[in-house]
């Protein structure tokens, strides 16, 4: 799909999967590769960062980057339910515990 029949939602998605790739990206990169202004990429990551963990770092060598740990189609614990497993792990033991924090571990980010 060219840059021009690109709707903003896609071109959010493209722009989500391009950080996941790169570890690490700038503004000025991605605005270029997406053939629009750095205003709106920066309008696109703010939007992106409402469902995704994405992390802006300011100054002369910033960036724009997907939190350590983030892949893409993987599924994660909401909030409530990382609280529900945390308040479940203080009230067990044993191998019960040890699968809980399995599956906080496997599943937080």
């Amino acid at each position: 799909m060219s840059n021009m029949t690109m709707t903003p939602c896609d071109r959010r998605d493209a722009i989500l999967n391009v950080l996941c790739k790169r570890c690490t990206e700038h503004i000025k990169n991605l605005a270029f590769e997406f053939g629009v202004s750095r205003r709106t990429i920066i309008n696109d990551i703010i939007e992106l960062t409402r469902s995704y963990p994405i992390e802006t770092v300011r100054g002369n060598g910033g960036c724009v980057r997907v939190a350590e740990g983030y892949y893409i189609g993987r599924k994660y614990l909401k909030p409530a339910q990382k609280e529900a497993l945390l308040n479940a792990i203080s009230n067990t033991d044993g191998e019960t515990r040890n699968a809980l924090e399995s599956i906080l571990h496997d599943f937080s980010l």
